[in-house]
């Protein structure tokens, strides 16, 4: 049966550009063009529109809210319209150049106006001295834009570039500049770079240079899914349908295109236009779509969608046409819980903090909440717990039936443990079609999304005289990597039938390079691998760890205790691997990491606890370039594992708290950290600016920080006093403080890297260069030493218990700085010091013979 259209065309205005907007219940429409009348069409009607002669002429912009509509025009005047008495009400706001488009805030009470001056004026449509101004871009605005919430403005400017105002404060200001995604246009062409939002509030789309509709997520800034319209020419006006099911797009080629907005494909196209439609809207609730264009005329296109594909329209609210939702998980890894065979998600963070007689004012007196959330208790297991109704019974307490009790059981059996999140280390999330596999001191891995068929995974190094990039088509759609100088391991989850895959390819071997894949269990995950200099690691979503060679050959499998699994790391012969473990107080799981060597088949530490403050995750996991375990949390602390081949012994170390750096002593800078690695006894990291999660394209550069044990607070701004004080005792006091702890935090720090290199020597067969780094250690904490003892016998006489205490802790075996300490000591006229320091020598002199 053949679709028949009927098509509304009118002559609304004069020949010329013609604009229109619906009600927000979609029953008016109306209508504003070159001359100097508006008009108002009634919805379903055949009957003349109600025509308002008091308006301007060349009006170039039309908004319509309840009760009112706001025409703009040419001539720079805003005025507000009765739809009720069909009259002007009053001038809103005049501009000093043209207007070219106006937008409505969705409560109705602002209105954006958009003009050849270089200021934006947003005003209110009930109070008219009530103005404000957004002034950061730096031509002529072509077009304005309010979200779905209404406290975000988007301004495509002439200059090609969008900006996105804040406007949920007093004073408006520029949140985000989107460059390179519309087109350079005057503010007077007939082309259209209108940012629109779609319906679900979390993405925009605009025309692109290419005339294409590129969408980007508002979250993350990210560049989404595009629909290539292949239209001919410029495109020149594009509307969502109200529920985000279908995208429609006009070009001055005379098409009209409707696209099906979450698979990009046509639906239909009508090619009969006679004149290049400016402006359109869909109708709230019906399958209309309205469009005027630049020769006077309205078009009321009822049946727009055809028939076959009108069943869009009736659906609810659809998500924007996204790669990779942005509310995805850090690393694509969070997965259902398993409970008797039924999934559920796990629950997030307990958001209350009271007792648990705060429930008393939300709950009623058998427990039941009192605002209509009664029925979330859900019998998953069961177990009875619920009745028919979704109720939750009380049979299963059994005796215990007074009040408190009651309110014990409910509060108890309602709690789900917090699990963390398993991730891979050193991967970033999906913004857009693409994300980072792998980043760290080698080069790093990232992967491109081809639509739902492959991948195109590229892989770079930063020496590349070294090792040459490469990049490959991906059909296995790989998910995570690891790279060092050896080579590059891949994963790739379950989906259908095929399994997880485990891929490793070598950078060079002296036959011909052996690549090797090799497949799980069907219907294991992978939740995270590691790769060191012998072996390849990978934790599974069956809590296995299978342990290959770099052949391929698997040497270990065996069910980690910690469970659920979190992440693993490797380096050398030695194997670490961290699950979830016991509730903490906090109410989510502690993490506890073990520590194997392959190759001795020997555990280290196991089952021991992550050192974690409450309410914070672990960001990244890694060993370091001497083989010392590290973790970085989201407090952006950088701890290091001390003692950790002696069974019980380990303890966690902070070596570096990113929020007490002098960098951010002034609070000028928003900045965050996102953890590489360490080497060279450095934190190299990628640092992130203002509100930015995780790295991105392009390529970021690395930066790198000294070790810094947090003893005391950031360091302060001066004062004014200060200043006064630059030259008196004060002054000089704060200096001789500031010196006291750059020596205490020198002392600790060099201690600590003296502890770890003295185990990794004690353990293995050292090199010459571990032999003099431990020997330089001795003498840099000795000469520290030594320096903060020259600082007590400065202070005073009564200071010698505590100069001698310095003495002691002197790793000086052959007794020279002890006697450059008894020197230092009479330097300062400290005689009994002089004499405790060399008693001390003979003591320790005598000590050493005994041992030999």
């Amino acid at each position: 049966m053949a679709l028949q259209q009927r098509i509304r065309g009118r002559q609304a205005h004069a020949p010329g550009s013609t604009f229109l907007a619906y009600t927000p219940n979609g029953n008016k429409l109306v209508t504003v063009g070159v001359d100097n009348f508006c008009r108002i069409y009634s919805t379903g009607s055949d009957d003349e529109p109600v025509t308002i002669d008091d308006c301007q002429e060349n009006n170039s912009a039309i908004v319509a809210g309840d009760g009112f509509f706001i025409a703009g025009s040419e001539d720079g005047v805003v005025s507000r319209f009765s739809l009720e008495r069909n009259n002007m009400e009053e001038m809103l706001v005049r501009t000093n150049g043209p207007v070219r488009d106006l937008a409505l805030s969705p409560d109705g009470n602002w209105v954006a106006v958009a003009s050849d001056d270089l200021t934006v004026k947003v005003v209110n449509t009930r109070d008219m001295m009530q103005i404000q101004y957004l002034r950061d871009q730096p031509g002529p605005v072509k077009h304005v834009a309010f979200d779905n919430s209404g406290s975000r403005l988007t301004v495509s400017c002439t200059d090609g570039n969008i900006y996105v105002y804040s406007l949920s404060s007093e004073e408006p200001s520029m949140i985000k500049k989107v460059d390179g995604m519309i087109k350079r246009l005057e503010s007077d062409a007939e082309a259209s770079s209108k940012v629109l939002w779609h319906p679900d509030g979390r993405a925009f789309a605009t025309p692109t240079p290419t005339r294409e509709i590129q969408v980007m997520s508002f979250s993350d800034w990210e560049r989404q899914r595009s629909f290539r319209t292949k239209h001919s020419a410029d495109i020149t006006a594009a509307a969502w349908s109200p529920n985000g099911a279908i995208l429609a797009t006009t070009s001055s080629d005379l098409t009209l295109r409707l696209w099906d907005a979450s698979t990009q494909t046509l639906l239909h196209e009508y090619n009969d236009l006679k004149a290049t439609i400016l402006a359109m809207v869909w109708h709230p609730t019906e399958n209309i779509l309205s469009y005027t264009n630049n020769d006077g005329e309205l078009f009321i296109h009822t049946d727009i969608v055809p028939s076959e594909h009108a069943s869009l329209l009736q659906k609810s609210l659809q998500p924007a046409p996204f790669f990779h939702d942005p509310s995805e998980g850090r690393a694509g890894n969070a997965q259902p819980k398993l409970t008797n065979g039924t999934k559920h998600t796990l629950p997030d963070r307990a958001r209350r903090a009271g007792t648990p007689d705060s429930l008393d004012d939300i709950l009623g007196s058998d427990g039941i909440s009192d605002d209509g959330v009664d029925d979330f208790v859900v019998d998953d297991d069961g177990a009875g717990y619920a009745n028919g109704y979704g109720k939750r019974t009380n049979g299963h307490l059994g005796a215990l039936q007074n009040p408190s009790s009651k309110r014990r059981a409910y509060s108890s059996s309602s709690f789900r443990p917090e699990t963390h999140e398993a991730f891979q280390p050193g991967s970033t999330p999906w913004r857009g079609n693409r994300r980072y596999l792998c980043l760290n001191l080698v080069g790093f891995v990232w992967t491109v999304s081809q639509e739902a068929s492959h991948h195109t995974v590229t892989v770079e190094f930063y020496d590349r005289e070294f090792h040459r990039d490469f990049h490959f088509t991906d059909p296995w759609l790989y998910d995570k990597a690891c790279l060092n100088d050896n080579g590059t391991l891949f994963s790739c989850q379950p989906s259908g039938d095929a399994p997880a895959i485990i891929y490793y390819r070598p950078h060079e071997t002296w036959t011909t390079r052996t690549d090797w894949r090799t497949e799980l269990p069907r219907g294991e995950r992978v939740m995270a691998i590691a790769l060191s200099e012998s072996y390849v690691v990978v934790t599974t979503s069956t809590n296995y760890v299978r342990i290959f060679t770099l052949f391929g050959i698997p040497l270990r499998v065996y069910r980690q205790k910690a469970s659920p699994t979190v992440t693993c790391a490797a380096w050398r012969d030695y194997v670490l691997t961290i699950g979830n473990g016991p509730i903490a107080g906090d109410g989510s799981c502690q993490l506890l990491y073990t520590i194997e060597n392959v190759k001795r088949d020997e555990v280290y530490q196991s089952e021991d606890i992550v050192a974690l403050t409450p309410h914070s995750t672990l960001s990244s996991v890694f060993f370091s370039d001497e083989g010392d375990p590290f973790i970085y949390d989201s407090t952006g602390v950088l701890l290091t594992l001390l003692h950790w081949r002696t069974p019980s012994q380990a303890r966690w170390m902070p070596l570096l708290d990113t929020n007490l750096l002098s960098r951010l002593s002034t609070g000028q800078k928003q900045e965050s950290y996102w953890p590489v690695a360490v080497a060279n006894r450095r934190f190299h990291c990628i640092i992130l600016k203002g509100q930015d999660t995780h790295p991105y394209f392009p390529r970021p550069i690395l930066s790198e920080f000294e070790f810094q044990i947090p003893i005391t607070g950031p360091p302060k701004e001066k004062s004014e006093e200060d200043e006064v004080m630059e030259d008196g005792d004060e002054e000089k006091g704060r200096k001789a403080n500031r010196e006291k702890e750059r020596l205490e935090h020198a002392f600790l720090l060099n201690s600590t890297l003296y502890l770890q290199l003295l185990d990794t020597i004690t353990s293995s067969r050292p090199s010459p260069h571990q032999r003099q780094s431990l020997s330089d250690l001795e003498i840099s904490i000795d000469k520290t030493l030594l320096q903060m003892l020259g600082q007590e016998c400065l202070a005073g006489e009564d200071r010698g218990m505590k100069a001698l205490e310095i003495v002691g802790l002197m790793k000086d075996n052959n007794g020279k700085m002890l006697e450059l300490a008894r020197r230092v000591a009479m330097r300062y006229g400290r005689e009994v010091l002089g004499e405790k320091i060399g008693e001390l020598a003979e003591r320790r002199a005598a000590q050493i013979e005994e041992e030999d």
